[in-house]
């Protein structure tokens, strides 16, 4: 059965989450679970972890990385796309073991003060607070920070290059594509991110925090069968527009829900 087919729960089960890590481009890998994604961009002065999993899924992402011959202890940063468990769980843990820095939003951070998020995941030390087109440099690596509220008040989103054989590509991680929140307020931050992203200029490859919103798995074994010289599976810009086409008119759905509330 392939990973796509399968059911993704129980989702705190390492066990059943656990799949094998895996190269996508030259400079990311994938060392992730079946259901929340975990990305590592490597540099040649350390690596980059975006998300940490959480609880003893967060083994996966260490796991992975250690699979994939690289070190832990390499790295430099964790940046967090937004403050839910699934993705900051673990920052704690790898900011203890391994010494990385911890960078989100300012609202983000103010959301691990509230307890109940906090109750079964130690707090993260508050690191570095990335802001809206703020950039993060590391070795060759160029990283652009994009706030993207809705999801949570506070979603970061990133904008960096990724290579095919050395030829570059431009990718986004779009930090909270979810609409599991209330509210017309909230709702409207969400369209903004939404056009803001669409505003995005040459964006070429989706690497989401969530592997189906980008079908990641399906793409993994086009890339597993690719010939040489054939398109890359993951470079996709359509797919990237039209996965934003679909989010919006979800969006906007719920926008009359909200609306008929009040």
């Amino acid at each position: 059965m392939s990973v796509q087919a399968q059911e993704i729960s129980p989702l705190d089960d390492p066990k059943f989450q656990r799949v094998e890590p895996f190269q996508v481009f030259d400079n990311l890998y994938y060392v992730g679970a079946k259901w929340v994604s975990a990305w590592v961009l490597e540099t040649d002065q350390g690596l980059i972890l975006f998300d940490s999993l959480y609880g003893e899924l967060t083994d996966i992402a260490i796991d992975g990385i250690r699979d994939l011959g690289m070190d832990p202890n390499d790295i430099r940063y964790l940046i967090v796309s937004h403050a839910h468990f699934d993705h900051i769980g673990g920052a704690r843990r790898i900011q203890d073991e391994f010494g990385a820095v911890v960078l989100m939003t300012d609202e983000d951070w103010q959301m691990t003060d509230e307890p109940a998020i906090y109750r079964e995941y130690p707090k993260p030390i508050r690191h570095l607070t990335a802001t809206h087109g703020g950039t993060l440099n590391l070795g060759r690596e160029k990283l652009t920070f994009m706030k993207t509220p809705g999801h949570t008040t506070g979603v970061l989103s990133t904008s960096f290059t990724v290579y095919d054989n050395g030829y570059p590509h431009a990718a986004v991680m779009f930090g909270g594509a979810g609409l599991n929140f209330d509210g017309v307020e909230r709702t409207q931050m969400y369209l903004d991110s939404i056009a803001f992203l669409q505003s995005l200029e040459g964006v070429e490859v989706n690497i989401p925090n969530h592997q189906d919103s980008g079908e990641v798995f399906e793409r993994l074994e086009k890339l597993a069968l690719r010939e040489k010289d054939a398109p890359h599976p993951f470079v996709d810009p359509e797919g990237w527009t039209q996965w934003l086409d679909e989010l919006l008119a979800a969006a906007e759905e719920k926008m009359a829900d909200e609306q008929a509330k009040r």
